[in-house]
């Protein structure tokens, strides 16, 4: 405290003129000025940092939405693919079924058509055999029959021979003639 009291007595021998403490040379006034300085520069580099970083967190923050609205369109385009693939794939079950339908019907179709070629066919069969069977029945009677004319031709001949004389033959000849 003395000190504190020398300075003051000897300040006030001075005439109350001060001295005026400094540092580095500069007094209070100017280090003001140069601490505001100061803070006016870190204020606008730094605010020019804050731009900065914002404008990368910014630039940052628009390549991730780019990428969310690709990673959108993708889903919207695969989403679409998978419905169109999916529609393939019942078009595709659909027409399959249609085909085994078809093909169903046209192996139902082939069978009634076989079926009915078959009984025409055993049918034409049997028609042929009966009519083999006929003919064969009818040359057998017509064998009979020509053997039957030359066994009566034979026997009549004989019986005629026997009774007729060749005489009684030119008599019967005459009459027939007569006759016409």
């Amino acid at each position: 405290m003395t000190n504190l009291l020398s300075l003051l007595a000897e300040s006030a021998a001075h005439g109350g003129e001060h001295a005026e403490a400094t540092l580095l040379g500069l007094g209070a006034e100017a280090w003001v000025y140069t601490g505001i300085t100061i803070f006016f520069l870190i204020a606008i580099f730094g605010m020019k940092a804050h731009r900065q970083v914002l404008a990368a967190l910014d630039a940052q923050i628009a390549e991730t939405r780019k990428s969310l609205d690709e990673a959108a369109a993708v889903r919207k385009e695969a989403e679409a693919l998978l419905a169109q693939a999916k529609a393939q794939q019942a078009a595709a079950a659909k027409e399959a079924k249609g085909i085994l339908a078809h093909a169903a019907h046209e192996a139902e179709a082939i069978i009634t058509k076989a079926e009915s070629d078959a009984k025409e066919l055993v049918k034409r069969r049997e028609k042929m055999a009966e009519e083999k069977i006929s003919a064969a029945e009818r040359a057998a009677v017509e064998s009979l029959r020509a053997k039957a004319a030359r066994t009566a031709a034979g026997a009549a001949r004989e019986l005629i021979a026997a009774n007729h004389s060749a005489t009684a033959d030119q008599a019967l000849v005459d009459e027939a003639i007569a006759g016409l």
